[in-house]
């Protein structure tokens, strides 16, 4: 683990926008004006996917995926001016939030700015041409981290950057050389103190088929020396599996408990229920009563809480990559009362430095606690949606659920649930 992270990332909710499907206008003014909402939903940091150019050539789509980058050292036009952004920026810290990009450093398109002046660096194929070592992503080329000059352009290109904003979400990360990464922190703390490093970590399957082709695929214990927080794809598919009737609750619980004692003591997960990269989680769940329960679950969780832009109204469709493909608003639905309420408990210190634990004392009921000292929170969590009698070893009495602030009591050990998620303090 990065021995710098701090523990109070696990209080702060971050916030993933895709500008170019965020608004019909899709610009760096439109997300601009939505940043007082933003606010009020309870977010900390702003993530902005892609901002660079997409490359041309080979794309995917009819606008091509912002992953395809053109040029790591100025921004899409089709988002706004450089001097948009810095406003955007600029509001985006006057409201109390911090702002980080994506930065997409194991490849480029195949017209980039680096394949026409630096074609030394890229990974060739036995007959000498560019291409990529994951075969469905034909609309880019591996760069060779073989080569130290690249090192150097990177990391100069990531100090640019944060000279502007706070820090950044890098992608397949774990593709990279750890020592890259680990020079790279070192030499931008040169230029900003208190830089966010977030970290996509991938599947283990992907880790063992990228290490079978003779790639670098670098495991969570890997990227939590460079990293502050990293995805929770080491256990994000059990936890599908078992909505999708593929596995047990209990078994992605065991998961969950694993965390603790095979991560460092400072180590920060990324809790989502989605992102840009998965299926929207209406999709998979919903019953909405339910979808409550799991929405309070990933705030309560250990670690840092994201938000896919267009999550709070429930939208069903993941926007494409590779197109225009706006976030549907007007849904009918609305979770942001529900989420600044969570982001409120959320800012209890507990959740900062805590033993974590998990559990199912009834079937499809999650138990959940953070435990500091004599202080102790509780969330108790539907997946069903249905009445349950939950089994807790507390003392009998009066209690508050935070959640909706209504009274309700301990009696015989148990918890009558109504259906609807619970979190409340013991003392």
């Amino acid at each position: 683990m990065a021995k710098d992270t701090k523990k109070e990332l696990r209080n702060q909710v971050m916030y993933s926008i895709y500008v170019r499907n965020y608004s019909e206008e899709g610009t760096f003014k439109a997300v601009e004006k939505d940043l007082n909402r933003i606010k009020k939903l309870g977010v900390d940091v702003i993530w902005l996917m892609p901002i660079h150019p997409i490359g041309e050539v080979q794309r995917k789509g009819t606008l091509g995926s912002p992953y395809a980058n053109k040029d790591y050292r100025s921004i899409n036009p089709e988002l706004g001016t450089l001097d948009d952004f810095k406003s955007l920026v600029d509001k985006i810290h006057a409201h109390d939030m911090k702002c980080i990009i994506d930065v997409v450093y194991n490849h480029t398109s195949p017209d980039s700015w680096l394949v026409e002046n630096h074609p030394e660096w890229f990974y060739k194929k036995p007959d000498g041409s560019f291409g990529n070592q994951i075969g469905d992503w034909w609309d880019i080329v591996d760069l060779d981290f073989g080569n130290p000059e690249l090192w150097d352009y990177h990391i100069e290109s990531l100090k640019y950057w944060a000279g502007i904003i706070d820090g950044f979400r890098c992608d397949v990360a774990p593709l990279l050389p750890l020592d890259f990464w680990l020079r790279a922190r070192e030499e931008v703390a040169e230029v900003k103190q208190d830089v966010l490093w977030l970290s996509e970590s991938v599947e283990p399957s992907f880790t063992v088929e990228n290490r079978a082709r003779g790639m670098i695929s670098l495991s969570d214990s890997e990227i939590f020396q460079a990293f502050d927080v990293s995805y929770e794809y080491d256990i994000f598919n059990d936890f599908i599996d078992y909505f999708e009737g593929k596995s047990t609750l209990t078994n992605y619980l065991e998961k969950v408990n694993a965390q603790e004692y095979i991560y460092p003591d400072n180590y920060v997960k990324l809790r989502y229920l989605e992102n840009h990269d998965r299926a929207r989680i209406k999709s998979i769940i919903g019953n909405r009563t339910v979808l409550t329960n799991m929405t309070a679950f990933i705030y309560f969780q250990k670690g840092m809480t994201l938000i896919y832009a267009g999550q709070e109204v429930e939208d069903e469709n993941r926007p494409c990559l590779f197109k225009k493909d706006e976030v549907n608003w007007a849904t009918g639905y609305n979770l942001s009362d529900l989420m600044s309420r969570l982001y409120n408990i959320k800012k209890n210190p507990i959740f900062t430095d805590s033993t974590y634990h998990v559990s199912s004392p009834v079937d499809d009921v999650v138990l959940a606690t953070h435990t500091k000292d004599d202080k102790q929170i509780i969330g108790v969590f539907n997946t069903k949606g249905t009445a349950a009698a939950v089994p807790i070893d507390i003392p009998d009495g009066a209690y508050i659920n935070l959640i909706s602030n209504e009274e309700f009591n301990i009696k015989y050990g148990k918890l009558a649930l109504s259906g609807m998620p619970c979190i409340f303090c013991t003392n």
